[in-house]
């Protein structure tokens, strides 16, 4: 059978479509926020935790620098952040932010995303920054081939064109089955009772990947943004979080952002389709001209409020189930 060419004019509409699609998914945010009062989501940001803070410094534009996420979660009376960068491990500098930023009693958390640029798949790397106070492993990002195939047609995935090309990494070897390296890697991650992160892998490594965890004793399993990226369908969500992982949906995704892709609807059936008690949500925020990682948050619950969460179901999503995750005592 003969491939179909796609013409440069159909690449253009479907281009056009798309930012329309955005669009109109910003202005039913913008619209549905504004039914929800200011003062029910102050209190629903108190003791809210969010494990994916893209602060700075970073090797891409970001808006505020890592002191300033803890000091903008302070105010909004949180009670923990996670650090991501795609190329750097926060955790050995945690320390020092301690020292100096203790006193506003917000939970600081670390952890390495395994990229080439990191060390990629290294079992001495990763134990090196579990032993220093990581607490998440992702796993490869922007690096992972998944990741790489997935952004023939530009999509919003994470990349930095400055940064010298790199190989596409996947976990697993031409017969499907897990590396020996991962092994090892995943039997650190038990014994120091990390969380794993799906990262940008494809939907069947991931599988793959989590039922190796399990079996080498791994407790705490975690997937970022499945039905962006990693190609889940809402089988895959159900299952997976029967499976027990924590599906966490970034908020980036569906708030009036310059990454929003999904609507309002397509939001509340993601978290359906996992179940409120199995999901999370993260900002995925700190990028330049998007709204701050607190403010996206806010949106988040807005947003879920406004399509019929109630605020215990909003609570459990944004405070209990990431602080159970990370290891935080409950509330």
């Amino acid at each position: 059978m003969r491939a179909q060419v796609v013409k440069p004019y159909t690449r253009l509409v479907r281009r056009k479509e798309t930012c329309m699609a955005t669009a109109n998914n910003r202005e039913e945010v913008r619209a549905l926020i504004s039914t929800i009062d200011d003062a029910v989501v102050d209190g629903l940001m108190k003791g809210a935790v969010d494990l994916h803070v893209h602060s700075g410094p970073s090797t891409m534009a970001r808006q505020l620098d890592h002191f300033q996420a803890v000091e903008q979660a302070a105010a909004a009376g949180m009670r923990g952040i996670m650090f991501k960068d795609h190329h750097y491990s926060v955790a050995p500098f945690l320390p020092i932010m301690e020292r100096v930023l203790g006193h506003l009693n917000v939970a600081m958390f670390g952890g390495l995303v395994l990229n080439n640029t990191t060390g990629g798949l290294n079992p001495f790397v990763v134990d090196a920054q579990l032993n220093q106070g990581a607490k998440l492993v992702w796993m490869p990002t922007a690096q992972s081939a998944n990741h790489i195939r997935s952004s023939h047609r530009k999509t919003r995935l994470a990349s930095n064109v400055r940064l010298k090309a790199s190989p596409g990494i996947t976990v697993v070897d031409a017969y499907g089955e897990i590396l020996d390296p991962v092994k090892e890697i995943l039997d650190s991650i038990a014994a120091f009772d990390a969380i794993l992160s799906s990262g940008h892998l494809h939907v069947w490594e991931i599988w793959k990947l989590f039922t190796e965890a399990r079996k080498r004793g791994v407790k705490r399993l975690l997937v970022n943004h499945p039905m962006y990226g990693l190609h889940f369908t809402y089988e895959d969500i159900a299952e997976m979080a029967a499976f027990g992982a924590v599906i966490e949906q970034s908020a980036c995704l569906y708030v009036d952002s310059r990454f929003n892709v999904f609507s309002p609807q397509e939001l509340k059936e993601h978290v359906l389709a996992a179940g409120v008690e199995h999901s999370s949500i993260g900002s995925d925020l700190g990028q330049v001209d998007n709204p701050s990682p607190v403010e996206g948050l806010r949106q988040a619950i807005k947003l879920l409020l406004a399509l019929g969460f109630t605020e215990d179901e909003v609570r459990l999503m944004v405070r209990d189930n990431p602080a159970k995750l990370v290891g935080l005592d409950p509330a």
